[in-house]
């Protein structure tokens, strides 16, 4: 729902739709402010789902359900000390950049093994899966194997989680059905609920 005014989510709330993310801490925040205000008694799911400033993690711990975009060691530090200065234990979703694009964050799929070994000994963050951004293309079967790969990815890794991994978080607007295919249990619909977003 970035970009997408109240009004437009309220819409897509009076079609079923009861989970929204949005990829910046201050319109998270805001538009949270904003429903809580305009729809006390329709309540909501938020989502933080994009990069994340290591000095504004203390604003996304406990603010829903889990955090979707952990890249790096340095931010699960961060978001591991937020979650312990507020007493909780916060779940997180690691992202891994499988299409290699040096414009996307995410964990190196090379890196992804040693990585989870030093997450899960931080003791206020939890691991509850994986996500990744596909590159943008017009065919998803030219992504299926990069899809395929993080789906590979998390099975592989299950036994350090003692099979707790849950979420695999793969797919959009353009590769929804080719994500569904490989095994994502969440996809992130933009473009075929709202429309075009606004500039």
């Amino acid at each position: 729902s970035k970009r997408f005014p109240i009004e437009d989510i309220a819409r897509a709330y009076d079609c079923g739709i009861r989970h929204f993310g949005e990829n910046r801490v201050q319109e998270l925040l805001e538009k949270m402010a904003q429903w809580e205000t305009s729809f006390p008694d329709q309540p909501v799911t938020w989502h933080m789902v994009g990069h994340l400033q290591r000095n504004k993690a203390g604003a996304v711990v406990d603010r829903g359900p889990m955090f979707h975009g952990l890249d790096s060691l340095r931010l699960a530090e961060a978001v591991n000390r937020a979650a312990l200065n507020k007493g909780i234990v916060f779940p997180c979703l690691v992202q891994v950049n499988v299409s290699g694009e040096e414009s996307k964050f995410g964990f190196d799929e090379n890196d992804v093994d040693a990585a989870l070994a030093e997450l899960k000994a931080l003791e206020a963050l939890s691991v509850r899966g994986m996500m990744t951004l596909a590159r943008p293309v017009l065919d998803p079967e030219e992504v299926r194997p990069e899809l395929a790969k993080l789906r590979s990815l998390f099975v592989r890794n299950q036994t350090l989680f003692d099979n707790q991994l849950s979420v695999l978080s793969m797919g959009m607007s353009g590769d929804f059905e080719v994500a569904i295919e490989e095994g994502s249990t969440h996809i992130r619909l933009g473009t075929v609920i709202f429309g075009d977003r606004p500039d």
